[in-house]
């Protein structure tokens, strides 16, 4: 029986992912002046885990180009090569090119052979740029050097290498493959296979966290066994002798009164390396047992729960339809039992939706290199501040929002923030400040992009959208002014770069948050910044919704999108045309969106006065709509329309009821343009 490693792509494909994001999240927040040693080791085992990976399923190019980057950050970690600006960029784009090669491996394609071949020789340059200047160093380096290597023997490793790595649970058919795998690290010196587990004793200095976090794509971390140079009695024994032999040249050339307090401190740190020794098990036990705890899903599965869930509580809510008429005394035991059985598929259904949420550092932590390129780019001084990084989102949302923020963030660096001399001009700091922040509200997560740039210009806004031939007055308020940047084509900037303006871009990024059920709102003061908000609803999958009924028609409102709900007054009512009318409430006339006639629903109520008017809100602005009823609200489970019939205006999904039947959720986005647009342009609808 062979070993077929093709089932494990996948797995190291999606490692490899989080690996080189943690690598470029280490490498932007890296002090060059002086860079931690943990963050060090931590990019080195990044690179050195996925060069493993790669040799283990024969994926050369991706090989042969982190071995040339685990060599320079080896060099680095040893403080061997001086780290600076270009050597960071270098790793970041080398980064890109590894995700690259990966992105072309998991598609069954080669990598870019030109891409490889340029990293490759700029690597190498700046690993024999590294070497001439490490040689260049002070004589006084190359003595300690020396010193360092005489006080111990050659063959000794350092503290924690691996000497001897034992597998158990393997068959003898996959030992080739693990010697192989295993003469990464170092020279083989030996190797026995008794029963089911193989032994291999190593020359070499890796640490038990490189072998198992490379190992660990083909075998279980509990069948890895680890034997450090500490259990090396012939390197212990040489180790302890030349130890010896210093402290007594030493002694004898340097002795002095305060000796014995030398060596009372000596004692302590000896007394005190076991229990070091013995805390570094737990702790190692504690990691383990921490990534044993989690699970890879696809989220195929996750949706197909999810869907299973939502049947569940479409069931549960035809069981409540069906015993709604019987007798509560007579019937208690069933009607309890169906009581349970609701708050049990309640809990069921937040279980499972919350596998689905991810908090929203998985989206911030995309930002910090783009703000960092982009910053230098423009010539601008920019930091970066996030805020509500643990508040979860659903990961479909997260992932559908990316492209519409990263437009954002471009603009509020190309745009809004100044240059570090404009911004001393105006009195402020040269360096500007982006803040992503998100927090809840309701059943809604509100997503800010602010900035503390010049702020929108309202009169430059007007003069362009005159240009572009839109209808615009100056008594506009600031907010349906600031709406006009969303229109198709629009933009102020006053020169076209590869950044931004174009003018293409801002009207798809409405368009797309608007398809996620959400809406975009600016604010903005001149001289002090600029804050673009989306807000969105937590997760696509189930929804709170307001049933209303027109004619023998039930529909869905989304729960979010009502402001309030009302019966008017003849004195609220003004016609504008012979099919359009105005209501007014608090102050303000509302457009009315008659559902009967949108919808062509015949035996509606279209008597104004005689039914119920609903205050909807949608991409900032407000609007009524005219319904029959208000039949109760509901948690129902969203169903495409699309994908089981076909896109019908108005309309954004489907729902099935606790009858059985088919109700249409409302597209407030659609029902809000109805309202300034006439109704014969939108009456596109379904069959009834």
């Amino acid at each position: 029986m062979t070993l077929d490693i093709a089932e494990f792509y996948q797995t190291f494909f999606d490692e490899a992912d989080e690996l080189l994001d943690e690598m470029e999240r280490l490498l932007i927040d890296l002090d060059i002046e002086t860079p931690d040693s943990e963050d060090l080791n931590a990019i080195f085992r990044a690179a050195h885990s996925i060069k493993g990976g790669a040799g283990t399923f024969g994926f050369t190019h991706l090989q042969e180009t982190t071995h040339l980057l685990e060599n320079l950050l080896d060099r680095a970690r040893h403080g061997e090569l001086v780290l600076d600006r270009t050597a960071v960029d270098l790793f970041l784009e080398c980064r890109d090119v590894l995700k690259g090669q990966i992105d072309a491996y998991r598609a069954s394609a080669e990598p870019d052979k030109q891409a490889f071949d340029d990293m490759a020789q700029r690597l190498r340059t700046l690993d024999e740029q590294g070497s001439g200047a490490l040689a260049a160093d002070s004589g006084a380096a190359a003595a300690a050097s020396e010193t360092a290597e005489a006080a111990q023997p050659e063959s000794a490793p350092p503290a924690g290498a691996v000497r001897q790595v034992s597998i158990s649970g393997i068959e003898e058919s996959k030992c080739a493959a693990l010697v192989e795998e295993l003469g990464l690290f170092g020279d083989i010196e030996s190797q026995t296979f008794e029963g089911d587990t193989l032994t291999v004793t190593l020359a070499g200095h890796a640490s038990a966290e490189d072998i198992e976090s490379v190992l660990c794509f083909v075998v279980d971390a509990d069948q890895l066994h680890f034997n450090t140079s500490a259990a090396d009695d012939d390197a212990s024994q040489a180790e302890t002798a030349v130890a010896q032999a210093v402290s007594e040249v030493v002694a004898e050339e340097h002795a002095t009164p305060a000796q014995n307090s030398s060596a009372s401190s000596d004692d302590k740190s000896s007394a005190s390396a076991a229990p070091a020794a013995a805390a570094a098990k737990p702790k190692a036990a504690a990691k383990s047992a921490g990534e044993s705890s989690s699970l890879r899903v696809s989220t195929e599965k996750v949706d197909e729960i999810i869907n299973l869930v939502g049947e569940l509580v479409i069931t549960q809510s035809m069981l409540e339809q069906t015993i709604g008429g019987l007798d509560s005394e007579a019937h208690s035991a069933l009607l309890e039992g169906l009581n349970q059985l609701q708050r049990n598929a309640r809990d069921l259904q937040e279980a499972v939706m919350s596998v689905r949420m991810m908090p929203m550092d998985y989206a911030f932590n995309r930002f910090p290199r783009l703000v960092r390129d982009l910053s230098r780019k423009l010539g601008k001084e920019i930091n970066l501040v996030t805020e509500g990084e643990s508040t979860e989102l659903d990961k479909g949302l997260i992932e559908r929002i990316m492209d519409p923020m990263t437009h954002l963030v471009r603009n509020s660096l190309d745009h809004g923030i100044e240059t570090p001399e404009r911004r001393k001009e105006a009195g402020k700091p040269a360096a500007g400040t982006l803040t992503l922040a998100a927090q809840h509200q309701g059943g809604s997560i509100l997503i800010d992009i602010s900035d503390d740039g010049a702020g929108l210009n309202r009169e430059r806004i007007l003069s362009k959208a005159r240009q572009n031939g839109l209808s615009v007055t100056d008594t506009m308020s600031d907010d349906e002014v600031w709406q006009l940047i969303f229109a198709p084509g629009f933009s102020t900037a006053e020169a076209v770069t590869d950044v931004s303006g174009r003018g293409v871009g801002m009207d798809v990024v409405k368009r797309n948050i608007q398809e996620l059920g959400g809406h975009v709102d600016i604010r903005s003061a001149a001289g002090q910044g600029t804050t673009i908000r989306i807000v969105l609803p937590l997760t696509l999958a189930i929804m709170d919704g307001m049933l209303i009924r027109v004619g023998e028609e039930v529909f869905i409102m989304p729960l979010g999108a009502i402001k309030e709900s009302m019966q008017v007054q003849a004195d609220q009512l003004k016609r504008v045309s012979q099919d359009k009318q105005l209501v007014y409430v608090r102050g303000e006339y509302l457009p009315l969106v008659e559902m009967h006639r949108v919808f062509d629903i015949d035996g509606a109520q279209t008597d104004v006065l005689r039914g119920i008017v609903m205050v909807i809100e949608s991409e900032g602005r407000h609007f009524a709509v005219l319904v029959d009823e208000l039949v109760g609200q509901r948690q129902v489970v969203v169903k495409n329309l699309e994908t089981n019939y076909r896109k019908v205006v108005g309309i954004s999904a489907a729902t099935i009821l606790g009858d059985g039947s088919v109700a249409l959720i409302l597209d407030v986005v659609a029902l809000s343009r109805a309202g300034r647009q006439s109704e014969t342009q939108v009456r596109q609808v379904a069959p009834a």
